[in-house]
């Protein structure tokens, strides 16, 4: 495969961001992150190879015309020497990877890289800022801060239906039915199941479609639908440290839980065949805790026995 550079991808890869309506905003960051690591490739193709006497001033007047195919170990370099700097809090350096890993993919996609340098890449641990599962109004901020319609609109339909990655991915528009407000989804060993959505939420889906009545939700690659790695993608780029999809859906179980007390019908709308594996998602909230306190603990109602 003939050497590409960075100066030429880079260019074509923020177009490709432009046309999947990212906001100027990200483009930029997505920018910066790959011209900054295509300047320390340079470097160490040209100046430095080992990286023994690597020195922060000979970034200034680097290139972009190092080639994009790189190895996990320069990549790992890269990390382990922006860390090194502490220049950047972990949360940060996740993002710069999912920038460079969004790159990747799309090189590959492309044909410009034979591998994939970022599969080998670990994130950096991030100590003590890991949720376990977000509030409502922590899920209402999340969403409200996606500016991306696609993005945002995934993120949105998993907490309002309480689905699976997998299940998001396979919905086709024919699965919807916007006048009893609810999509048909195909869970594990195929089981088809009802899940409902808002008004608020349906409408989003109706802007999104626009006149389309068929064909995948959430197109992919070639019209097909779209995968549960590029879901997994999107929060890594907009959500908190921890938050998957998955704790999306635990979200949803969570509420919808805590003001309905109906354990039967968060188990049916999650698609669980057993209420075992619903209860592990559910949390006695502390308001309740404290009514329950209150009510029946003997010291605090004034009780004798």
């Amino acid at each position: 495969m003939e050497n590409v550079s960075f100066s030429e991808w880079i260019d074509r890869f923020g177009g490709y961001l432009r046309m999947r309506n990212y906001s100027p905003r990200t483009i930029e960051k997505y920018i910066q992150t790959l011209r900054r690591f295509a300047r320390y490739a340079w470097v160490r193709e040209n100046l430095d190879p080992d990286g023994a006497g690597f020195d922060d001033t000979l970034l200034d007047d680097a290139l972009l015309d190092a080639d994009v195919n790189v190895s996990t170990a320069l990549v790992t370099d890269f990390f382990s020497y922006l860390a090194e700097r502490r220049d950047y809090q972990p949360r940060t350096l996740h993002r710069m990877i999912s920038t460079l890993s969004s790159f990747y993919r799309y090189l590959y996609v492309q044909g410009a890289v034979a591998v994939d340098p970022m599969i080998g890449v670990e994130r950096p641990r991030i100590k003590n800022q890991e949720l376990k599962y977000l509030k409502h109004s922590q899920v209402i901020r999340l969403i409200n801060t996606i500016e991306n319609e696609r993005d945002r609109l995934i993120v949105r339909l998993i907490y309002a239906t309480g689905v699976r990655v997998s299940e998001l991915c396979s919905i086709s528009i024919e699965d919807i039915d916007f006048e009893d407000h609810t999509i048909r989804v195909r869970g594990k060993g195929d089981k088809i199941r009802t899940v409902f959505i808002d008004d608020e939420t349906l409408e989003e889906v109706g802007r999104f479609i626009g006149n389309k009545i068929a064909g995948p939700l959430f197109p992919g690659q070639q019209g097909k639908h779209l995968s549960p790695r590029t879901v997994q993608h999107i929060f890594r780029q907009y959500a908190p440290p921890g938050i998957t999809p998955h704790k999306i859906r635990h979200s949803y179980a969570s509420e919808l839980y805590r003001r309905s007390k109906n354990l039967r019908v968060v188990q049916e709308n999650l698609g669980h065949s057993s209420i075992k594996t619903t209860e592990i998602y559910l949390h006695t909230d502390i308001d309740e805790r404290k009514r329950v306190y209150q009510r029946y603990f003997p010291l605090s109602n004034g009780g004798d026995e």
